[in-house]
């Protein structure tokens, strides 16, 4: 029998090549080995105000690049968070046996905390939500870079001090972290994640970005100090470059080297943009075709939350008999 692989992406901001090679294109590989559920986590979005109408949009988006991408609705599970009610209710149950010097400790709560003046509480109680997104369908493995695995470590040990005060519940998910492309930095800032919600338009490139914006974003990329490409004495701007150029083409180390070695930077940045075009062309024209038809895209949604359903009833339903908790 094959183990269950779940992950998620908020839909905020703008997907970005960062998130295609370090989650999509991942998934669309591993995707045939499990019994494979990725998820649209709106509820975690929703930690910070997000704008309703947009947040609606920002669902379909999401899941139309899932799709876009090559996950298989055929094989694979895409599904909408809010859509199956257990999400919310597992991750209060929970809530009940985490320890909040736990939730404290997490280095993103840190983070994102100190950069607002009201913090909701669904902030802190956002890695326990992703803790139930994880247990609620009894994953077996869960594909996160390397900036979620200390969530996912919360998740272990949420499961293990509930299966040790009520009895085996859960299985424990292990981590599949992706081997190439897992951190893309940002074009403006290399020594930084690039990430959805940064500001600066020419930090990150959009997997819908045209193709001469691309070009337009990687011609202003930061380099380093040296007049062409040396793999002795790179700077992170260059390395990143040629870490993305490798993990699209998935090139080896020693192609790399015949390619680059040498090479001025606005040749490596012209090579860089045509690998990026080339790859992201055929799903730019994927998600026009599946957003042309918004029935079929709900419908994918839909059949998604059906297959999943029984999963999560089930799994809420024994979390409460062992905690005692009332099941009709």
């Amino acid at each position: 029998m094959k183990k269950r692989v779940f992950s998620g992406v908020q839909p905020t901001g703008n997907l970005h090549i960062g998130n295609y090679l370090g989650a999509l294109k991942n998934w669309t590989k591993v995707q045939y080995d499990y019994e494979s559920i990725f998820c649209i986590v709106d509820l975690h979005a929703i930690t910070v105000y997000q704008s309703p109408e947009e947040l609606k949009a920002k669902i379909l988006e999401i899941a139309a690049l899932f799709l876009a991408a090559g996950i298989d609705p055929a094989h694979s599970t895409v599904m909408v968070q809010s859509s199956v009610a257990g999400h919310a209710e597992l991750s209060w149950l929970l809530t009940c046996v985490t320890p909040v010097g736990w939730l404290e400790r997490m280095t993103q709560y840190k983070a994102k905390s100190a950069l607002q003046e009201t913090i909701g509480s669904g902030l802190m109680q956002y890695p326990v939500l992703m803790a139930a997104d994880i247990l609620l369908y009894q994953a077996g493995v869960v594909p996160v870079g390397d900036d979620q695995s200390q969530h996912l470590e919360l998740t272990r040990d949420i499961a293990q001090r509930f299966n040790s005060l009520y009895g085996e519940t859960f299985v424990m998910p292990e981590t599949k972290l992706p081997t190439v492309g897992a951190r893309v930095m940002g074009l403006d800032e290399p020594d930084k994640k690039m990430s959805k919600s940064a500001p600066g338009s020419n930090h990150a490139i959009g997997i819908l970005d045209p193709p001469e914006l691309i070009k337009k974003k990687l011609s202003r990329a930061t380099t380093d100090s040296n007049p062409h490409v040396d793999f002795d004495t790179m700077g992170p701007g260059v390395q990143n470059l040629l870490g993305i150029y490798q993990a699209f083409g998935s090139v080896s180390e020693d192609d790399m080297k015949a390619k680059f070695a040498g090479m001025r930077y606005g040749d490596l940045k012209k090579n860089v943009t045509e690998m990026i075009v080339s790859h992201l062309e055929p799903i730019q024209q994927r998600y026009r075709e599946i957003t042309a038809d918004p029935a079929y895209l709900l419908s994918i949604l839909t059949a998604g939350r059906d297959r999943v359903a029984p999963i999560a009833e089930s799994t809420v339903r024994l979390t409460k008999q062992r905690m005692g908790v009332f099941t009709s």
